[in-house]
């Protein structure tokens, strides 16, 4: 790679690929088995709309069968291309065997602009499209399930599941032919916030370790760290809520594709969040310095950069003006290749977006073993647990009782104490023990060996060995 080339986001995912294979002694066959992807499939459909015939281009890339089905998001974009595609479904691959979801890799993209439709209109696109891959095995819950991806969301994924089962009327497990629906569909509680709620975690998880902040120059805890976030779709809203909010944290910096925000003493992320929803953009909101080109704040001072929306932001172009000491990637691929190279020199800390918004697949993991259950998570257990917790209650009060004012339960303890887990605190808490083992995974191989300096080189350490795994588990 020239250092004046700018490495498009398919070879970023190659470059990246190879700086890891290159540490590992596996044979050239299987190496080139795990790179490529098994296949691509190109759909171009008619769909009647405003009284004309419109033709649309889609794409399904399954990048790894090793497990099976495979996963992956469908994004509706105007830039989708093949490429773009299959460099996503092989970051799919990797995620899924970093965080332990038993699936490979895949993706879908749909060239469209979902702004330019009308409701409707888009049901009609949305259910073609998935005639299209479903009656081609691209949709099924045994082999290839899909989610939401940029521009889509729980509308879309209804709107998917409920095309699969009109087509397969005696599937049992027909809803788990897609995650991500909304929950009277199917779906789980704690699937929207998921991938944000997974950057939360994947930063909890960096801050308990000292030697790690010491790498990016930090210490401390999260609490009152200035944080940036670029993009505040579904999965920069929820961080930086959750962030502020529950850590402590300051927002200094906002990012959105009309421009920038930004505020020494930190933004209140629920009061833009709806600024945008009502105005369409950042501009002319009240509380806060308004810059006009929000990228400028990429290279803003901060503690931690953000990047939440599109690939590439970081690049060759910026990433020398880039002085965040850690950036946590969760969008996928907003770092470029040759923008990483500049910034571990510069001795950034970058917390990969395989790991980082794995949230997302994770939870669709959980979702998907709900669908094939046929059970609400929680639902034997919840009362038996309030149960015994009231038992332990009971024997307190007596205690409180007896004791009189020397010593009393704090007033909302027993409150907290007695209630079960729901579906939403189970899926929370598996969502952190996973995000928990994957970076302990991941920093074991940074830390113990001398020729693995970053945490990405580590993260495909860590995939590709799993993905290699399975392939000679399966006789490969």
């Amino acid at each position: 790679m020239s250092s004046r080339t700018e490495p498009s986001f398919r070879e970023s995912v190659d470059l990246m690929f190879n700086r890891a294979v290159k540490l590992m002694d596996l044979p050239p066959g299987l190496e080139e088995k795990i790179r490529v992807c098994n296949a691509t499939y190109t759909v171009r459909f008619g769909v009647r709309l405003r009284g004309a015939m419109h033709t649309f281009t889609g794409y399904r890339s399954v990048h790894s069968e090793h497990m099976e089905p495979v996963k992956g998001g469908i994004r509706y974009a105007t830039g989708v291309n093949q490429d773009e595609v299959e460099a996503l479904a092989a970051l799919m691959t990797y995620k899924c065997a970093l965080v332990e979801a038993p699936f490979g890799g895949s993706k879908g993209g749909l060239c469209i602009d979902p702004r330019e439709y009308e409701e409707h209109e888009l049901e009609l696109i949305t259910r073609r499209f998935a005639y299209e891959l479903a009656k081609r095995d691209l949709i099924n819950p045994s082999q290839n399930v899909p989610a939401p991806d940029m521009g889509t969301g729980e509308r879309e994924m209804a709107w998917i599941a409920d095309q699969y089962a009109r087509m397969n009327t005696t599937d049992i497990n027909a809803k788990a032919c897609v995650t991500g629906k909304p929950l009277n569909a199917g779906g789980i509680s704690g699937r929207v916030e998921a991938t944000g709620r997974g950057v939360q975690y994947a930063l909890r998880e960096f801050f308990r370790y000292e030697e790690d902040k010491a790498a990016a120059g930090l210490s401390g805890k999260l609490d009152g760290k200035r944080i940036i976030v670029q993009g505040l779709g579904n999965v920069g809203y929820h961080a930086a809520k959750f962030l502020s909010e529950e850590d402590g944290a300051l927002i200094t910096g906002i990012i959105e594709r009309d421009g920038g925000l930004h505020s020494a003493d930190g933004l209140d992320v629920e009061a833009v969040r709806n600024w945008i929803v009502k105005h369409g953009g950042v501009s002319g909101y009240p509380d806060a310095q308004y810059v006009e080109d929000g990228a400028v704040l990429l290279e803003e001072e901060c503690d931690i950069l953000v990047p939440a929306a599109l690939e590439g932001v970081i690049n060759l172009s910026n990433a020398e003006r880039v002085k965040a000491p850690l950036i946590i990637e969760a969008a996928n691929g907003p770092v470029t290749a040759g923008a990483d190279e500049i910034l571990r020199k510069k001795g950034c800390v970058i917390i990969p977006d395989m790991y980082a918004n794995a949230g997302g697949v994770t939870v669709s993991y959980f979702e998907w073993v709900k669908n094939l259950s046929h059970i609400r998570f929680g639902r034997m257990q919840r009362r038996q647990e309030e149960a015994r917790h009231q038992l332990v209650i009971d024997e307190l009060q007596r205690l409180d009782d007896v004791m009189g004012n020397t010593w009393s339960m704090s007033p909302d303890f027993k409150d907290k104490y007695l209630k079960g887990a729901g579906e939403l605190e189970l899926v929370r808490s598996g969502l952190d023990d996973t995000m928990r083992a994957a970076y302990q995974s991941m920093r074991e191989v940074w830390h113990s060996r001398d020729d693995v300096t970053d945490l990405r080189t580590a993260a495909y350490l860590v995939s590709i060995d799993k993905v290699a795994k399975s392939y000679h588990a399966k006789g490969l």
